[in-house]
């Protein structure tokens, strides 16, 4: 891929997508709109990839949509429905497990960014920010889902209207990231774990990505019933069939995806 504005890397089996806007604190323009959602559907199509590594260069994640960019407010909405959510749909339908790596901040439609993903991790110094309020603008990009439903009305309400700046630290004890590490070890801590992801068995784990965002939006009733379903396929699959006999004998599986 030819990008400018997006680095796309493949490592084995992990593919690692960069957004590359140092200068603007990679907020998101036009153009890495457009190549952000190329770089994630690349992956995402591509069978040999077993995790993704979402980051942003600099000292930056992501500082939000860029405000610097001329627009008219019927571009707004048009914008976020064809721009921006293909991009949030794209990260929830792939099969692949997506790790986001938060250097610095993720702010505004940056924080939806990150949260879309299946996995965070943070430096210990970055830090997440809802700003709409400073600048008389609704959370978007599907944030205020987001944080309701991994915050609770209550809690996200008022991170969002008093735009609070919430530390990687507490980002962890509330439940909005996995887990944190010195920024000098960032990126490494982060690639040591899409490669551990990268060797778990990639049919179970696209199923269980596939049934934990369904439950996400509807019952336990169904739920049951997509987890049955799925459960029935992949009992007929090599990959299960490898697993078993190498619990039974006590080895390491080499899941080859079928």
């Amino acid at each position: 891929m030819n990008n400018q504005v997006v680095k796309y890397e493949k490592l084995d089996a992990v593919s690692i997508i960069r957004m590359d806007r140092p200068e603007a604190m990679n907020s998101l323009n036009a153009q890495l709109r457009c190549e952000l959602r190329a770089a994630i559907e690349t992956a995402g199509s591509d069978a040999s990839v077993r995790a993704i590594v979402l980051t942003g260069t600099g000292r930056c994640f992501c500082a939000g949509a860029d405000l610097k960019t001329k627009t008219t407010d019927l571009d707004v909405e048009q914008t976020l429905q064809t721009e921006y959510r293909p991009i949030f749909e794209a990260i929830a339908e792939m099969r692949q497990p997506v790790i986001c790596a938060i250097n610095g901040s993720a702010a505004g439609i940056g924080l939806s960014l990150a949260l879309a993903c299946d996995l965070l991790i943070m430096a210990q110094d970055a830090f997440m920010l809802s700003p709409f309020t400073n600048i008389s603008l609704v959370p978007d990009g599907g944030l205020s889902w987001y944080l309701v439903h991994q915050l609770g009305y209550r809690r996200a309400f008022q991170l969002s209207i008093e735009s609070e700046r919430i530390s990687a630290e507490r980002c962890v004890q509330l439940g909005l990231a996995n887990r944190t590490v010195s920024a000098e070890t960032l990126m490494e801590e982060t690639l040591k774990w899409a490669i551990r992801l990268a060797e778990r068995a990639p049919l179970s784990m696209a199923a269980t990505k596939k049934t934990m965002r369904f439950s996400a939006t509807n019952d336990w009733a169904h739920t049951f019933d997509i987890e049955a379903s799925e459960q029935k396929t992949l009992r007929a699959s090599a990959d299960h069939a490898a697993g078993v006999a190498a619990f039974l004998e006590k080895r390491n599986t080499k899941f080859e995806g079928r």
